[in-house]
């Protein structure tokens, strides 16, 4: 074949398997995103019950240490956390595609592309006299999986795609009055991602000239990578009345190089015809990716009506519009730089909850949220089949001592239909939408010193 057929078919595919490690950076594990694109936002059981209203400001919640160090000055003794919330995660697709050649694209609707993973928090606040407070936590801000059966119709587009990043934080708080503290964090965060997908070397070789068709040749492409990045965070509590808590919370974004491996596995018939193909080009390479987690903002109210009732409010801000593109940079020199674009857009979250005590012992908590999406359907993959989302929650916690607390939290998640149409570089295209749910499950103990 001639060189020039070779440096066609090379730069054809490479461009296509970038464009999959791209979308699949952008997606992601930890456990499984529930709120928008791949941010999590449960890292509180006792919030979860209320939909996560009052996050910033409501009382004895020791996830304020991420969620507004300010708030940690409303802690009067030392406190240890443990949260753990099972995310059940499931997507379905239904549509169809074509491949470079405009017939259909074999293979089934994916199977459930979700999966059903544990999210675990833990947090320490102890009182340093008596304006001082210092918390440190071990949680997960952003994270999302998806896994798709083996031979589907979007093979070529995903198949598995893990993202998670695990923050470890350090926060002091400071008590300037009696109705007004501020806070600061700083975090490191350890993010990695993993990506899986079929590689069209049946469309390479057919754009080549050769005579093979598309789909006849599949390959198989996984790259993974991680890094370690710094972040801050700042809060504000304002108490203006004694039944009224604000709490302001700002936490900067993360800026990591994504750096780790590619291994490919290409058919002998693919490097029979062009021997570049697995020998040069598809070989195993270390790689980097540049990515930025999102700076997000929160502000919080919380009301305590009487003894019995009390509730709240809270809106949050993700700035997803920073996601625009994303550069896979890879060390073999024969396969370039590729640059995908994502355009997302900033979200907004906003929910209402409450709590209703029924004695000292037994609180039942309830709340209801709406969160949009940061993607397009132009831009849209089965990696991050997102949609809007609204969520109704359900809690209850127990006290049987005054140093002991135990909560539960469940809650559904409805997300909006995900419509897709995409291409990939290698001229396979998939159209059709996903019906997306999620369902959370969780119980916390916190123990008072």
């Amino acid at each position: 074949m001639k060189n020039h057929n070779v440096k066609k078919s090379r730069s054809f595919v490479v461009r296509g398997l970038a464009a999959g490690v791209v979308g699949a950076l952008a997606a992601g594990q930890a456990p499984q995103a529930a709120a928008s694109a791949f941010q999590l936002k449960e890292n509180s059981v006792r919030a979860l019950g209320r939909a996560f209203a009052g996050s910033a400001a409501a009382p004895g919640d020791a996830a304020v240490v991420v969620n507004n160090p300010a708030a940690m000055s409303l802690v009067d003794r030392a406190i240890f956390q443990a949260d753990v919330t099972g995310v059940q995660f499931s997507t379905e697709f239904s549509g169809a595609g074509t491949d470079a050649a405009g017939r259909p694209l074999t293979g089934g609707d994916g199977g459930n592309g979700g999966v059903t993973k544990p999210i675990p928090a833990l947090y320490y606040i102890a009182p340093l006299g008596d304006q001082w407070r210092l918390g440190f936590a071990v949680s997960a801000p952003f994270g999302f999986e998806t896994d798709y059966d083996h031979g589907w119709a979007g093979r070529y587009s995903a198949y598995k795609s893990m993202f998670q990043s695990v923050d470890l934080t350090l926060a002091a708080s400071y008590q300037v009055s009696d109705t007004f503290s501020v806070g600061a964090s700083v975090a490191a965060q350890h993010t990695k991602a993993e990506l899986t997908q079929a590689i069209d070397f049946g469309a390479v070789l057919a754009g080549a000239g050769a005579p093979v068709l598309p789909q006849s040749q599949d390959g198989y492409g996984r790259i993974e990578g991680d890094d370690w990045g710094w972040g801050w965070g700042l809060g504000l509590l304002w108490k203006p009345t004694e039944a009224d808590s604000i709490g302001l919370n700002f936490h900067s974004q993360v800026t990591h190089t994504l750096s780790g491996t590619g291994s490919f596995q290409v058919p002998a018939a693919v490097t029979a015809i062009n021997p570049a193909l697995g020998n040069a080009v598809f070989v195993g390479t270390p790689g980097r990716a540049g990515f930025t987690t999102p700076a997000y903002a929160s502000a919080s109210w919380w009301h305590v009506a009487n003894e019995r009732v009390s509730f709240g409010a809270d809106v949050g801000y993700t700035r997803w519009s920073t996601f625009k593109n994303l550069v896979v940079d890879y060390a073999n020199p024969l396969q370039p730089n590729t640059v995908e674009a994502f355009n997302w857009e900033d979200t907004w979250f906003g929910s209402l909850g409450m709590e209703y005590r029924f004695d000292p012992a037994w609180v039942l908590r309830a709340g209801v949220a709406v969160d949009g999406s940061p993607t397009q359907v132009q831009t849209r993959t089965p990696r991050v089949p997102d949609g809007t989302r609204r969520w109704v929650t359900v809690g209850l916690g127990y006290a049987p001592s005054d140093s002991t607390t135990i909560d539960f939290g469940y809650g559904h998640i409805f997300v909006n239909d995900a419509q897709v149409d995409t291409r990939t570089a290698t001229g396979d295209r998939l159209r059709g939408e996903f019906e997306s749910s999620g369902n959370l499950l969780g119980v916390s103990a916190q123990f008072r010193f």
